[in-house]
């Protein structure tokens, strides 16, 4: 665990991962899934536009708040203070309902963090990822991923699935994957989902990571 006096800003710096030769860059698997096909993005901007709204600024907005619901807590799990001065008081509320969610889900459950947001790479399969929480939840190594928003979408699975393999590169096992969505609010609501097999999750992570690669080759952006 981190000391508590540590003093944890929040970056939203792109994490750039690299190969053991320091030289050789890798995508991320943030990068890597965000070739799939999201029609649920198009109908949700649809129906803000008709509402009015203007769907780039709810996004940085929603953004702002889930970043730092999502850094309380990372923060709360490592034991460390956060600097929140770059957010406003509504931010903070907001993902501060967020935090209670997560208070009233760990209530529940015997929780021991080993790594909190840990990026890693995988020298054979050439890419990268910031692990969010590796555990033990109830006695059960797990990999812990928190999202905010309002849905659990399949596509979180391969991004996990693509974390896990980064884990057991390293020798560390992993025999449940889990996903806490922490609402930004009361109307989103508080959802987990788990899966102790990820091999298919993986292996769509796997073909995507090679049409990244072969469109890379084509110089194709």
């Amino acid at each position: 665990m981190a000391n508590t006096d540590k003093i944890k800003g929040i970056s939203k710096a792109h994490t750039i991962y690299k190969l053991a030769d320091g030289k050789t860059r890798v995508p991320g698997a943030t990068t890597i899934t965000g070739l799939l096909n999201k029609p649920y993005l198009v109908k949700w901007a649809n129906n803000l536009g008709l509402e009015g709204i203007d769907s780039s600024t709810y996004t940085d907005e929603a953004a702002k708040i889930g970043t730092l619901a999502h850094a309380m807590v990372q923060a709360h799990l490592q034991n460390q203070k956060l600097d929140m001065d770059q957010f406003s008081k509504t931010q903070i509320d907001l993902a501060e309902n967020a935090l209670i969610s997560f208070y009233e889900w760990m209530s529940r459950h015997e929780i021991v963090a080993f790594q909190c947001e840990t990026p890693m790479v995988s020298e054979k399969n050439r890419y990268g990822g910031t692990i969010d929480c590796y555990c033990l939840l109830d006695g059960v190594p797990t990999l812990l991923d928190f999202k905010t928003g309002k849905a659990i979408y399949e596509e979180y699975f391969v991004q996990l699935a693509a974390y896990r393999n980064l884990l057991e590169e390293q020798g560390l096992p992993v025999q449940r994957c889990q996903i806490l969505r922490i609402g930004r609010d009361e109307t989103e609501g508080f959802e987990e989902r788990s899966v102790a097999d990820t091999s298919k999750y993986f292996q769509i992570f796997m073909r995507l990571l090679d049409v990244y690669y072969l469109k890379k080759e084509l110089g194709w952006k």
